[in-house]
């Protein structure tokens, strides 16, 4: 679940993988596997991770997680599945 919020948080606020990635000073790879929910990355780095997009790491009540958890799948299917930098326009007035 804290993968599906980190890649909420990162589309909501319209960063690249990438550029969480480099803000992380992590791979993009990482990334994703944190994203996924794979168990490799380490903690600090899934916290860290967490805190630049503004998850909030802790829940006290598993109700609400649950529901929470319901929600974030339903959002992710609404989502695009990446995010592309605005393209920048070309100053062609010379």
């Amino acid at each position: 679940m804290l993968g599906k919020l980190i890649r909420v948080g990162r589309t909501e606020r319209g960063m690249t993988a990438q550029e969480l990635a480099d803000r992380a000073g992590i791979s993009r790879t990482t990334l994703y596997n944190i994203e996924k929910g794979a168990p490799g990355p380490e903690i600090g780095i899934v916290f860290e991770v967490a805190t630049l997009v503004g998850v909030h790491l802790f829940e006290p009540d598993s109700r609400l997680l649950a529901m929470h958890d319901a929600r974030l799948q339903e959002k992710l299917t609404l989502i695009p599945q990446s995010v592309r930098p605005a393209k920048q326009e070309v100053d062609d007035d010379f």
